[in-house]
């Protein structure tokens, strides 16, 4: 079906830390390779003007990616501002009044999810709203009824087909080779089902602690900010069937029976941490139960994957910063050599971030007469960093009206539907020291013999082959 270019983008909460730190360096970056030619207006609750709002660009751009002279004299020249209350319909009048006939307009809501129904309702009285799309950031919602909530309201003004819901880990460099590995080789699809995998596990680990956002850290936690939608669609884009076709909703439709397919957690499934020191961060409660850590025990439900667990741990304070993918295979039936048993099971490794590679662990003989062997790493691809922005590809695909990235209302409140039971205070926090693999109770919850395995630093990643 054939899509017609959207003709002007408008991003409200223009002065805000999202906008800041990835809506102007993704829009420099789009007009930098020719793929952006329309006009830009920037909407904010602000007294400052235009000239702000371009210097203030323009420090974004030195800070995040760099300023190119030449792009940013275009993207100066494109952008507008509208400067109004939210709540009043004047704002959304002058709003159309510089929009100025543009018939099919991308409206980005960099901007709490409380003021979703504010804006779009707006939108819809000045008649902004048709011919038009929406993207909306995460979280969306806190939980499953919210999640619902906020699809009734959008779908007031908007088609589900207007609406963009954007993970920007989706648009991940890392994350699109995972799916791409996935179906592109033929070796992989007999070994990926219960018969030969024993666990999967997937750690998202930060260094940093909330970095002066305690309060907003205080509404979200762990679970809300990373395990209910990046490491959720990450184990989606593990276990889902290949789509049927190539159009996108194929593909969404593949990890929607993924998402569909995944048990609701229980309290036994998932143990709670916060780092020691958190209580102590500005516009944090002096007695919060909030988790700065989680892991996950999780089970998908089909005939692949019945009885494999999957583990997915997620926290700040962490050792290292690394977030890495581990598949490990079940050990050959048989033993013929006798030490076979003493080295790590086979695995593969995706390593997503900070630097990327996709690894086969296996055993190799030692050289000698005894037939004695060791474990070794092959690494199949390496390289570091993300040659598209992640915002650059997601707003250049909803301009498109390609929503193959995006995540739809069933996906969204499929997610929320695994996670709903053990959102709040259903499990205690346990309290675990900076710089450490989380609270104890962690390898706890693991089951039978299997054990976390930590992501090491890339100095210590081994690198016995290379292409």
């Amino acid at each position: 079906m054939t899509t017609l270019n959207s003709d002007a983008f408008v991003f409200f909460g223009a002065t805000g830390d999202l906008a800041y730190k990835q809506i102007f360096p993704a829009l420099q970056a789009m007009i930098r390779r020719g793929h952006f030619d329309m006009p830009i207006i920037g909407v904010a609750r602000s007294d400052k003007g235009i000239d702000e709002l371009r210097a203030r660009a323009r420090e974004s751009l030195k800070k995040h990616g760099g300023l190119d002279s030449g792009a940013f004299e275009v993207f100066s020249a494109k952008l507008q501002y509208v400067n109004g209350d939210y709540g009043s319909q004047q704002t959304f009048r002058d709003l159309r009044k510089v929009l100025d006939g543009a018939s099919h307009p991308l409206y980005y809501l960099a901007i709490p999810p409380d003021m979703f129904a504010t804006v779009v309702q707006g939108l819809a009285n000045a008649d902004c709203d048709k011919g038009a799309r929406v993207v909306v950031e995460k979280p969306f919602g806190r939980d499953l009824a919210s999640a619902q909530e906020l699809n009734r309201i959008l779908h007031q003004s908007f088609p589900e087909s207007g609406i963009f819901r954007i993970d920007h880990y989706l648009g991940k460099e890392p994350v699109q080779n995972l799916l791409y590995f996935r179906f592109a080789n033929s070796f992989l699809e007999p070994v990926w089902n219960n018969n030969y995998v024993r666990s999967v596990q997937v750690t998202m680990a930060e260094t940093l602690g909330v970095e002066g956002r305690g309060a907003f850290y205080e509404e979200v936690g762990a679970i809300r900010d990373v395990v209910q939608n990046h490491m959720l669609e990450v184990v989606a884009l593990l276990t889902m069937e290949a789509p049927t076709g190539r159009d996108p909703d194929a593909l969404r439709d593949a990890k929607q029976r993924a998402l569909g397919a995944m048990r609701p957690l229980a309290p036994d499934d998932v143990v709670r941490g916060q780092f020691r020191g958190y209580r102590k961060e500005d516009g944090v409660a002096s007695d919060s139960q909030v988790e700065t850590f989680a892991s996950v025990r999780l089970h998908v439900d089909t005939w692949r994957w019945a009885g494999v667990p999957f583990y997915i741990r997620a926290g700040k304070r962490m050792p290292v910063t690394a977030t890495e993918v581990l598949v490990e295979f079940k050990r050959p039936p048989q033993e013929v050599f006798d030490t076979i048993t003493q080295g790590q099971a086979n695995y593969l490794r995706f390593r997503l971030s900070p630097n990327v590679s996709i690894a086969l662990g296996a055993r190799a003989k030692m050289p000698g007469e005894a037939m004695v062997g060791e474990d070794v790493e092959l690494t199949v691809r390496s390289g570091s960093g993300d040659e598209m922005l992640p915002y650059e590809r997601l707003l250049g695909d909803a301009i498109r009206g390609d929503p193959q990235l995006f995540v739809r209302e069933d996906g969204v409140e499929a997610a929320w539907g695994v996670v709903d039971p053990i959102l709040g205070n259903v499990t205690p926090v346990h309290e675990y020291e900076a710089n450490t693999w989380g609270p104890a109770e962690a390898e706890q919850m693991m089951s039978g013999d299997d054990h976390w395995h930590n992501p090491q630093p890339i100095s210590e990643t081994i690198l016995v082959a290379k292409e």
